[in-house]
C-alpha cells in the first residue's frame, strides 16, 4: 500500500512535541522525529493499511523514544533533585554536566491553548517521573486525545490495561503538581509585567526586578543542581554571584507555552549568548525564573550568536 512521503512531512511538528514530551530534551526530540522518519520512508511499501498512517507513524516513534530512554538517567529540573538553597550557595559552586537535564523547546505561536499548557515545563517535568508506558498513554490520551481503543492498539496492549495505566500516571502527576495545572493565556496586565521585568533587567535594577517577583518565587539555573526560593533570596543572588548579568540584554522568544528570553551577557563591545530565560507569571508578578545556561539551545530558537555594542532589546511583550 506504501506511505505518501508529503503525509509524512506534515506530521512532523506534532512529532516533535509528542517525542519532546517523552523525551524532555528539544535535541533528542529533533534527533528522534529524524529517525522515526527515516525508519517510515524506509519501510513504507511494507505499510499494509491495517491502522491509520498516523497511528503506524506514532508507534515508530514509540519505539524510537523507548529505545533512547533506555540507554540514560531521567532528565529532571533541580527542583526534583532536592531542596531550595542559598543565594551564598552559588558562590564557588559548579553544574552538573552528567546529570540529564531538561531542555526548553520553542513555542509554535499556533499552537491551541490546551497544547501550550501541556508542553510547559513543569507538565514535561513531572512526565519524566513516570514510568515509559504510563509516559506514553498519558500523553496520548490527555494530550492528542486519542481513544483508549486507539491507544492499546499502538502499544499492543488491552483497553483495560491502558486504563488502569492512564488513572495511575494521573495520579502520578496529581501528587507532583497538583490538580491546577492550567495557566492559560497571557493578560494585559501579564504582558505590562513582561515589559516592565525586561527594563529592570537590562538596567539590572535589582531592587526594580525584586519588586517584580512573588515572593515564593523560585529561580533555577541548569546546570547548576541548587534553586533558590524566595524573593528575598533571589535578591541576594542578583547582588551577589548573578551581579555580573549586569549589561545584560534579552530578546523575546517564547518557550514551552510561556516567555522567554535570549540573555546575552556584555563582553565590552558585544554581547555574547548566556542562557535561555523561561518566566513563569502568575498572580501579577513573576512566579518562576528559569535560565537554562546551555548556549547550544539558541540556534534551535533561531537567535544570532552575537550582538554588538549598543544593541537593546526595546521590548515590549505583545
Amino acid at each position: 500500500m506504501g506511505v505518501d512521503v508529503d503525509e509524512l512531512a506534515t506530521m512532523r511538528g506534532e512529532l516533535v512535541g509528542y517525542c519532546y514530551r517523552m523525551l524532555g530534551s528539544a535535541f533528542e526530540a529533533d534527533d528522534a522525529v529524524q529517525e522515526t522518519m527515516v525508519r517510515a520512508w524506509r519501510r513504507g511499501d511494507a505499510f499494509e493499511g491495517r491502522s491509520s498512517v498516523r497511528a503506524w507513524v506514532y508507534r515508530i516513534a514509540t519505539n524510537v523514544c523507548v529505545d533512547l530512554l533506555r540507554e540514560r538517567r531521567r532528565r529532571a529540573v533541580p527542583m526534583d533533585l532536592g531542596p531550595a538553597s542559598t543565594a551564598a550557595a552559588f558562590l564557588g559552586a559548579s553544574g552538573s554536566p552528567e546529570q540529564p537535564w531538561l531542555t526548553p523547546l520553542p513555542t509554535d505561536p499556533g499552537d491551541a491553548a490546551a497544547a501550550r499548557d501541556t508542553v510547559r515545563l513543569a507538565f514535561v517535568a513531572a512526565l519524566q517521573h513516570l514510568p515509559v508506558r504510563q509516559r506514553a498513554v498519558l500523553i496520548l490520551r490527555d494530550v492528542l486525545t486519542w481513544s483508549a481503543a486507539e491507544t492499546a492498539g499502538l502499544l499492543g496492549v488491552s483497553v483495560g490495561a491502558v486504563n488502569a495505566m492512564l488513572l495511575r500516571a494521573r495520579a502520578t502527576l496529581d501528587a507532583r503538581q497538583g490538580r491546577d495545572r492550567r495557566h492559560g493565556e497571557l493578560s494585559d496586565d501579564d504582558r505590562r509585567l513582561l515589559s516592565r521585568y525586561v527594563d529592570a533587567f537590562e538596567r539590572y535594577d535589582v531592587d526594580a526586578l525584586v519588586g517584580l517577583l512573588h515572593e515564593d518565587a523560585v529561580q533555577s539555573m541548569p546546570p547548576y543542581t541548587l534553586w533558590l526560593r524566595g524573593a528575598a533570596e533571589i535578591g541576594r543572588f542578583l547582588r551577589g554571584p548573578g551581579a555580573e548579568c549586569a549589561g545584560s540584554i534579552l530578546v523575546p522568544v517564547q518557550a514551552n507555552g510561556a516567555a522567554a528570553f535570549g540573555q546575552y551577557r556584555n563582553h565590552g563591545d558585544r554581547h555574547l549568548p548566556w542562557a535561555i530565560q523561561v518566566l513563569e507569571v502568575g498572580h501579577g508578578r513573576v512566579t518562576g525564573l528559569h535560565s537554562f545556561l546551555d548556549t547550544e539551545l539558541f540556534p534551535i530558537f533561531g537567535l544570532p550568536t552575537v550582538y554588538f555594542a549598543g544593541a537593546r532589546s526595546s521590548y515590549r511583550y505583545g
